[in-house]
């Protein structure tokens, strides 16, 4: 049996779109799919406004735009996260601050923010790892009170809640992914959520390259110019196609993930006694995403074994982020070993299980018997 670690999904109605955006012979952005997978976002999540992106970085790059991000700002930001998390903020001259995360939800600790706040600190960039909600009562109180604009990166927690709220809707700005190890996929893609209205005119600027298209396509003025800075940030309808048919899924999709996730869980669940491995923690004011799903093994050996001992038996089990702090670029911008020591310890000792929309039943419960014959359970 080979198990590979994630596997593409097809709901089946996706060459149907395809073909149909075809027919409609338009193939850039802002075209029919576009905008029904846009107001689809919009819906599901109760926002303002969705821009579609090419990716989740695009859309970061636009929220670094957006906030006018300026050689000599600070910008604070998890260390376990994914390079782009930074990259935007880096790419407009920012020097990132980087805050260790909690060892419970491996989310942004909320408990050092504030110390970590200057008077050159613009932005702080919060990532709900594994679609679990950082504590966001307490971030958004102190960003507010400090003046300083908050943004979520929420690659992994698309539907997530947070008290209720979904995620990616309490930041002035946040961000989701598309890609094909998201929940939802369209292969590439992203999206700018925008929850400012402030934020929105300017928004369609930078997304259309620095131009008022959008304002010429709705008739608003009787041609179009360049009016600020900007980049090609719009999703092409291709791939806004694939995506509607993910989004008309979503309530089947997240059926789907809950149960294989709730499967590892109570399949695991006794190692945690037995053999001192940590599972996820979800707080009880999270609604999660079910978008992945890790152990904590007791040291970076014992997961080096594990990942082996999996890998010889046909699971592909991996690893996941490399300190963004002891990086050699992160170094190069300030980061030093021992600065998020829980980012350290949690990147070693973190395995990531095969998991995926259509892992069956059978297939998950050989990942699950394997694990638990590595420990002797």
């Amino acid at each position: 049996m080979q198990i590979p670690f994630n596997k593409p999904y097809l709901t089946g109605r996706e060459t149907a779109y395809l073909q149909q955006a075809f027919a409609n012979l338009q193939f850039a952005g802002d075209g029919p799919f576009t905008r029904s997978s846009s107001k689809a976002i919009e819906e599901l999540l109760g926002c303002r406004r969705a821009l579609l992106t090419p990716s989740c970085t695009h859309a970061l790059e636009m929220a670094a735009l957006l906030l006018e991000i300026k050689p000599g700002d600070e910008v604070i930001v998890p260390s376990f996260t994914f390079v782009s998390t930074v990259n935007a903020f880096v790419l407009r001259g920012a020097k990132p601050v980087f805050i260790d995360v909690r060892p419970d939800t491996l989310n942004f600790d909320e408990r050092q923010f504030e110390a970590l706040i200057t008077p050159r600190t613009r932005a702080a960039v919060v990532m709900h790892y594994a679609g679990i909600s950082c504590e966001m009562d307490t971030i958004g109180e102190i960003a507010s009170r400090r003046g300083v604009a908050l943004v979520e990166d929420n690659a992994h927690g698309f539907g997530a809640r947070y008290r209720g709220r979904p995620l990616g809707t309490l930041g002035c700005l946040g961000t989701l992914s598309f890609h094909e190890t998201k929940n939802l996929s369209c292969g590439e893609g992203g999206a700018l959520i925008v929850n400012q209205p402030e934020l929105l005119a300017r928004a369609e600027i930078i997304r259309e390259k620095g131009t008022d298209r959008s304002r010429f396509n709705r008739g608003e003025v009787d041609k179009y110019s360049w009016v600020d800075v900007g980049s090609s940030y719009v999703m092409g309808d291709i791939l806004a196609a694939f995506l509607f048919a993910q989004l008309e899924e979503f309530e089947s999709i997240q059926s789907r993930r809950r149960a294989r996730w709730e499967r590892y869980h109570s399949g695991l669940l006794g190692l945690r006694e037995s053999a001192g491995v940590s599972l996820p923690t979800v707080p009880a004011e999270c609604g999660q995403a079910y978008h992945l799903f890790y152990l904590l093994t007791r040291t970076a050996a014992e997961r080096t074994r594990l990942i082996a001992h999996l890998k010889a038996r046909g699971i592909h089990a991996v690893f996941h982020y490399v300190p963004l702090h002891a990086s050699a670029m992160g170094r190069r911008l300030g980061g030093r070993a021992g600065q998020c020591p829980v980012t350290e310890d949690i990147s070693d000792r973190l395995v990531r299980l095969p998991f995926f929309n259509v892992l069956g039943a059978e297939e998950q419960d050989f990942v699950i018997a394997q694990v638990r014959e590595f420990y002797g359970a």
